[in-house]
C-alpha cells in the first residue's frame, strides 16, 4: 500500500483505539470486513465483537461470507436476529425502507453492546457512499453509530486494496445490497418475494455469473448483468440454463435489462404503464 493509504488506515486505528469496546456491524462485504480488520488492530480481539443481522432480507451467502471473514480475522462473531419484516413501514417499501432496516439493526446492536459491555457501534460506510441518497446513514447518525472509514476518507478502491493486502477473501467481491432492494418501491416486501430473488440469484451464480441483480416484477425477473454476464447469456445453451434457474425460483419469465448492471444507488427509475396509460413505479436502484 502507498503512504497515503497507510496514513488513512492509521487514522482509523488511532480514532478507534480510544473506544472502550466496539461492536462492528459486519455485513459480509468488503467495507465492513476492512473496518473489522482495523478495529482489531486498534482494540484487540477481546474488545471487539463482530455482529451480523440475520433476517430474510440478507442472503444466506452473505451470512456465510460474514462468518468466514470473522473466522479468518480471528474475531468474535455472532448473528443477531432482526425483525424489520414485522414493521409495516418497512414492508410498505417506500423510499425510506433502508432507514427502517438500519434503524432496526442498530437498535438490536445497541442491545448487544450493552449486554457485552462495549461502548460503541461502528459500520462500514465509506466516502463513496456520500455520493448517494442513503436513508440508512441517517438511521446510523440517529443512533450515534461510528463511521470511521468515512472519517478517514477511504474509498471503495482503497478499501479493496487494504482487503487484498490483508488476504481477506471478499476483497474483490462485487458491491452488494439487501434482497429487499430488488423489489420496486411501492411493492410490498414479503418473505416469499425475498426468497424468489435469493434463489434466482443463487441459481445464476452457480452457472458462473458474478455481477448481477435479479429485480422482482411479479411473474417477471429483470436481470441486470455486467458485460461478461451478457456475453455468457448470448450462448443458447447457457441462456436456457439461466432461464431454468429463474423459473425454478418461482418466476414465470426472465428478461434482460439492456442497461446492464448498475451498482447500488445508480439504477434509473422504472416506469410502468398502468390501465390509465401511465404511472411511475420507481425502482429502488440498490
Amino acid at each position: 500500500m502507498g503512504a497515503s493509504l497507510e496514513a488513512k488506515c492509521a487514522l482509523v486505528v488511532g480514532r478507534l483505539s480510544g473506544v472502550r469496546g466496539l461492536v462492528v456491524a459486519l455485513s459480509g462485504g468488503v467495507d465492513s470486513s476492512v473496518l473489522l480488520l482495523l478495529a482489531l488492530r486498534a482494540l484487540g480481539r477481546d474488545r471487539v465483537l463482530a455482529a451480523t443481522g440475520r433476517s430474510p432480507s440478507l442472503a444466506r451467502s452473505e451470512m456465510e461470507d460474514a462468518a468466514g471473514v470473522a473466522m479468518r480475522l480471528g474475531a468474535r462473531h455472532l448473528f443477531v436476529d432482526t425483525g424489520e419484516l414485522g414493521n409495516p413501514e418497512y414492508r410498505a417499501n417506500t423510499g425510506q425502507r433502508c432507514f427502517h432496516c438500519r434503524d432496526e439493526l442498530f437498535r438490536a446492536l445497541r442491545d448487544v453492546a450493552r449486554r457485552e459491555g462495549l461502548a460503541a457501534i461502528a459500520y462500514g460506510a465509506i466516502a463513496d457512499d456520500l455520493e448517494d441518497d442513503r436513508p440508512g446513514m441517517r438511521a446510523a447518525a440517529s443512533h450515534g453509530v461510528l463511521a470511521p472509514l468515512i472519517d478517514a476518507g477511504l474509498t471503495k478502491d482503497e478499501v479493496r486494496e487494504v482487503a487484498a493486502t490483508a488476504g481477506i477473501a471478499v476483497s474483490d467481491k462485487p458491491a452488494g445490497a439487501c434482497l429487499s432492494s430488488r423489489i420496486p418501491v411501492g411493492t410490498e416486501v414479503t418473505p416469499e418475494r425475498l426468497r424468489q430473488v435469493e434463489d434466482a440469484e443463487a441459481g445464476l451464480r452457480s452457472l458462473g455469473l458474478r455481477r448481477l441483480r435479479v429485480r422482482h416484477h411479479g411473474d417477471v425477473a429483470r436481470l441486470e448483468l455486467d458485460a461478461e454476464g451478457e456475453r455468457l447469456l448470448a450462448d443458447p445453451d447457457f441462456r436456457s440454463k439461466a432461464a431454468l434457474a429463474v423459473r425454478r425460483a418461482g418466476f414465470r419469465f426472465a428478461t434482460l435489462d439492456l442497461e446492464g448492471y448498475r451498482r447500488a444507488g445508480l439504477a434509473t427509475p422504472l416506469l410502468s404503464l398502468g390501465p390509465t396509460g401511465s404511472g411511475p413505479n420507481r425502482d429502488t436502484g440498490q
